[in-house]
């Protein structure tokens, strides 16, 4: 039964992750350097599987941008390799002394940081999420129970297998990393309810996906948000920088949650930006939807409705709104926007401190594109998510965010009166 086997490899993974929880450093490492070398060996047999997996889409129709998500090629594997090298090269967070506080009575009260310990990871599309996510729950010392979309079945087996074999060959529990090996969308439910034996479900997914899982789970769930991501064009903006910035933002990869799905523009430059900036766009085959004084100077642009500033594209349309000033910018982007990555394009140093200040999201910009809003590009190594909420995490997430603490308090016969 599909409720024995989830059930069944979530205890293999809680089980699994008392081994981990003790690892050393150089221990983990040689574990990462071993899936680095398979992956690498591995390549033709990670890209037949993904042949076939992508043979599946075009015939179920998927859209070219969920085909670009699922796509691996020579230079994708690599990436993942090179991701898995980052994260051998990063300090390991466990076993951290953060704080000591000596009290009056002697006592040494100490906070340590140590592994999650069981994580679930349900994920859509991109099979570089069961490396990047594996390596990075390893690093950390949890063991990690993956569900895979069911798009990517064939290359996620192929990539697990992989990772089991590294942990074989560093002779520890092979059930540190567990596959849900089934397209059953029944597995995702009773993935979720297993509160014995994980301890947090990290979802990465479309709206619809996080949704069902923040309303049934009963683990405790950290949220990879969507990504309504805006960019503001202040009336001091270097033009050449924007539309560099613009561009780059919206067209480079539009499959991501980091692109920019809103373009604001202050309204003394509006006439003498935007049709520039849309030319761009346009060669780069954006659809354009704009509010009424965008349409204006944009000829061809697709009337934006009420829908279309709270909604994530995922795909090459942008919506462009011109604003009166900051005020209305940072305003128009804490209404709408998902909290995930918002950017200002700006000469004014004090603009720019203002919206860094004032725009309540995971990863806010002074003259720079949203796209680097990314595990990788901000230092952390490959990323397992970028979480939306307040509470444990916020923004890429890397080996410190798969951690926790403990209190560890030393003394020498002490006791409470």
């Amino acid at each position: 039964m599909l409720e024995d086997e989830v059930a069944g490899k979530a205890r293999s993974v809680k089980e699994a992750s008392a081994a981990l929880y003790t690892c050393t450093s150089a221990r983990k490492n040689a574990l990462l350097r071993a899936v680095d070398r398979r992956i690498r060996r591995a390549s033709e047999a990670i890209l037949d599987a993904n042949s076939r997996d992508l043979e599946s889409a075009r015939l179920a129709g998927l859209s070219s941008v969920l085909l670009d998500r699922l796509t691996l090629n020579e230079k994708r594997i690599g990436q993942m390799a090179a991701g898995v090298r980052e994260v051998i090269a990063l300090p390991d967070p466990v076993g951290r002394v953060s704080r000591t506080i000596r009290r009056p009575n002697k006592l040494r009260v100490q906070r340590m940081t140590v592994p999650l310990g069981a994580v679930g990871i349900i994920y859509e599309a991109r099979p570089n999420v069961t490396i990047d996510a594996s390596a990075l729950c390893l690093k950390a010392g949890n063991a990690v129970l993956l569900r895979g979309g069911s798009e990517a079945i064939n290359t996620n087996r192929t990539l697990v297998e992989i990772l089991r074999a590294a942990l074989t060959e560093e002779g520890l529990p092979a059930g540190c990393v567990e596959f849900i090996d089934t397209t059953d969308r029944e597995a995702v439910l009773l993935m979720i309810r297993q509160e014995k034996s994980l301890d947090v479900i990290i979802p990465r997914g479309g709206r619809q996906l996080i949704a069902f899982i923040q309303e049934h789970a009963s683990v405790p769930v950290i949220v990879h948000g969507e990504g309504n991501c805006h960019v503001f064009v202040d009336r001091s903006a270097d033009l050449d920088m924007a539309e560099a910035i613009v561009v780059n933002a919206k067209v480079q990869r539009p499959s991501v949650c980091n692109a920019a799905e809103k373009l604001l523009v202050h309204e003394r430059i509006a006439r003498k930006f935007l049709p520039r900036v849309a030319g761009k766009l346009r060669e780069a085959g954006v659809e354009i939807r704009g509010d009424e004084t965008a349409l204006a100077l944009v000829p061809g642009a697709v009337a934006a409705t009420d829908a279309d500033w709270g909604m994530e594209y995922l795909d090459l349309i942008i919506a462009v709104r011109v604003v009166a000033g900051l005020d209305e910018a940072i305003a128009h982007i804490n209404r709408y926007g998902s909290h995930h990555s918002d950017a200002i394009v700006t000469g004014s140093k004090g603009h720019g401190e203002a919206f860094l200040r004032e725009v309540d999201s995971a990863a806010v910009y002074v003259n720079a594109s949203t796209r680097f809003t990314d595990g990788f590009e901000f230092g952390l190594g490959a990323e397992i998510g970028i979480s939306t909420q307040k509470l444990h995490a916020r923004g890429p997430m890397g080996l410190e965010e798969l951690t926790c603490s403990k209190f560890i308090v030393h003394g020498n016969g002490q006791v409470r009166t």
